[in-house]
């Protein structure tokens, strides 16, 4: 009797603590089976602000998804302000999840990380400090790096000022240092068909009347990349909703937004006015060989948006 009396005990204490752990979260079976089949799975999570709930809540919905995922990329503006608790907090987050996240997290640099709201413009010593608080939380030497995951090439551009005298809040500096460097990366080890994987805060645009102006130099680096089809470049930046609109192929690299996770701006043409709406949305991306298939995930109510297959071997590629 005593000893049933135990063994009830036992397992309702344990039942407790498993309600209690965050980190506990069943996987989803079928979408792990399906992932293995494939060469390589990673995330891509842009415009996090800093917003440590949202994230929190990314985090447990692509263990969900797949908990062998191979790498999480944070695309720029994950933190709010480029100050130092601001990357504690974040830093706790990605600490604490150990267990959720993959061994390997790709962090960009985007504009918000040269921001503290205290500082109007900052000065040269103002950019060299952000760039630096940056580098020590993304563990990166320069803001522009590259790595290779399973024999594909992940190639990260980045900005080498902000919010300064010499450049705005907006924009993107790319230096001729990074671009040529980014014509060395592209070229190494390629393989005619093989994807590459390019990420960039902010959309390559230098057209004011199309939207923000994302750099100025825009179109140096879209000549660089459109050497190359089996480029798939990673922006975010703009907040924009996730729609099967967000891929856009052929031009004649692949381009990819990959909506934002503190907050999406929803348009309304009809009343020509625009909300902040407290959406949670990032992509969950698949490769096998050549093929890469990209789907847009609703992170908060845990649906797929879209689904876009691309084959370099194929042409056109094929939406499924």
């Amino acid at each position: 009797m005593k000893r049933s009396f135990l063994m009830l005990c036992i397992i309702f204490i344990t039942g407790l603590s498993l309600l209690n752990n965050d980190e506990v979260i069943p996987p989803d079976k079928a979408a792990n089976s399906q992932a293995s089949n494939y060469n390589l799975s990673f995330a891509v999570l842009g415009d996090v602000h800093g917003n440590t709930v949202s994230l929190q809540k990314a985090i447990n919905d692509l263990y969900h998804i797949n908990p062998g995922i191979n790498a999480l990329i944070l695309n720029g503006d994950t933190v709010d302000q480029g100050i130092k608790k601001q990357y504690n907090r974040i830093q706790w987050i990605l600490q604490k999840n150990q267990s959720l996240l993959p061994k390997t997290i790709i962090s960009n640099i985007g504009n918000h990380e040269f921001f503290n709201y205290k500082i109007e413009k900052n000065s040269p010593q103002d950019v060299n400090a952000f760039i630096n608080r940056y580098l020590d939380f993304a563990d990166e030497d320069r803001v522009y790096h590259d790595t290779w995951l399973n024999g594909y090439h992940f190639i990260s551009l980045g900005s080498e000022d902000g919010n300064s005298q010499t450049l705005d809040s907006i924009r993107s500096y790319i230096s001729y240092e990074q671009q040529q460097w980014l014509i060395a990366k592209l070229a190494e080890n390629y393989e005619k068909g093989k994807p590459i994987f390019v990420f960039h805060h902010q959309p390559l645009n230098s057209n004011s009347n199309k939207g923000w102006v994302g750099s100025d130099q825009s179109d140096e680096i879209k000549k660089v990349l459109s050497q190359y089809p089996e480029v798939i470049l990673f922006t975010s930046h703009t907040h924009a909703d996730l729609t099967e609109k967000s891929v856009v192929l052929n031009q004649p690299f692949t381009k990819v937004h990959t909506g934002a996770v503190h907050y999406t701006i929803i348009r309304n043409p009809q009343k020509q006015s625009r909300t902040r709406e407290p959406l949670i949305k990032g992509l969950y991306v698949e490769v096998k060989g050549n093929q890469v298939v990209i789907k847009g995930r609703d992170l908060k109510e845990n649906s797929w948006i879209f689904t876009q297959e691309i084959n370099n071997e194929n042409t056109p590629p094929a939406s499924i």
